[in-house]
């Protein structure tokens, strides 16, 4: 655990909302000079408090307009290993996340198709042939919120 202030959950808040801010700028609204803000990046870095930065693509631009959630139930445990369908399920491009949860599923899926003819592809011919897929359920998104972090 790292003890974070409200100066460092301001840095965390702030680059959640635009991550490519310069320490200059974020200094410039904390207050602060360059040098300090820096470092306060730099420990929460290296702290694991930032994980990383990402690039956010806009999946409608790209043509990708249907989004769907998938609950995964394993039929068999035994006979198919979780990091099989894991390593399985992470080779399909259009599944963006893969998270194993707690519940009715084993797995939630993020998947993102060109529309919903492409999603049913997707999901006869790439999730269904899985190793060790039984039931799976699907939830199409119809709007979606950017929430910040905790922070």
């Amino acid at each position: 655990m790292i003890e974070v202030d409200e100066i460092d959950r301001t840095i965390l808040r702030a680059l959640q909302d635009d991550a490519e801010l310069t320490a200059s700028r974020l200094g410039r609204r904390l207050g602060l000079s360059q040098p300090a803000t820096w470092r306060r990046i730099r420990r929460l870095e290296e702290a694991g408090v930032i994980a990383g930065r990402r690039l956010v693509l806009d999946r409608e631009k790209l043509g990708f307009g249907v989004t769907v959630f998938l609950g995964v139930k394993l039929a068999a445990k035994g006979r198919v290993s979780l990091e099989d369908f894991e390593r399985a399920v992470s080779a399909i491009r259009e599944v963006q996340t893969v998270e194993h949860v707690l519940g009715l599923y084993d797995y939630r899926l993020r998947v993102v198709a060109r529309d919903l003819a492409d999603f049913e592809r997707v999901l006869r011919r790439r999730i269904m042939t899985l190793p060790g897929v039984g039931n799976v359920e699907a939830n199409v998104l119809l709007s979606e919120e950017r929430r910040p972090g905790p922070i």
